[in-house]
């Protein structure tokens, strides 16, 4: 190789080398700028400005001191009718939804049927005998509505032995839903 190529080829690469350090550079430049930019935005936000309270908010802690004084004058009385011999608890009744979801909610009704009805000994078909129900809480955005899934049984009248009944799917995700509703 000649001298005059490797001078030449040498002063290339500076070029390049230039180029490519202000490139960098620039780059580094304005992630600093964007950075800057999140830090002001995060800033505004959720820094302290954000936790001042406006003029309707100044009322709220005297709220907060009426609300001690209510638990505080219940707890008294609570207290004043354990003294004197009643308890509260035993006065009323428990009201509590044991598995009932609302009725005034729409159902989304799903039936499940077994793959064949019947009979494995032979005999016929197999008459239903029951089902169960299970319901699951669907919610979707401003709207709630029970999704009822019911699997039916079927017996042969027949013979005592066959019982057939569609198998669970958990394609729904809440092993809840598997559950039989009593």
């Amino acid at each position: 190789m000649d001298i005059s190529v490797l001078r030449n080829e040498n002063e290339r690469l500076k070029e390049q080398l230039a180029q490519t350090q202000a490139a960098l550079a620039e780059s580094e430049e304005a992630r600093q700028r964007l950075e800057t930019i999140i830090v002001d935005m995060r800033r505004e936000k959720f820094g302290a400005k954000s936790e001042k309270l406006r003029p309707d908010q100044f009322h709220l802690p005297l709220e907060d001191v009426e609300i001690a004084q209510g638990v505080l004058d219940a707890a008294q009385e609570k207290a004043a009718a354990l003294i004197k011999g009643k308890s509260d608890g035993a006065s009323r009744p428990s009201n509590r939804n044991r598995g009932q979801l609302p009725a005034h909610l729409p159902r989304v009704e799903r039936i499940i049927e077994p793959k064949s009805t019947l009979c494995p000994c032979g005999c016929g078909e197999m008459a239903k005998i029951g089902e169960d129900v299970s319901e699951r809480l669907d919610v979707i955005p401003a709207q709630l509505r029970v999704l009822v899934t019911r699997r039916p049984k079927y017996a042969c009248r027949r013979c005592s032995g066959a019982v057939a009944q569609a198998q669970c799917t958990r394609a729904c995700g809440f092993p809840v839903a598997c559950r039989p509703r009593r």
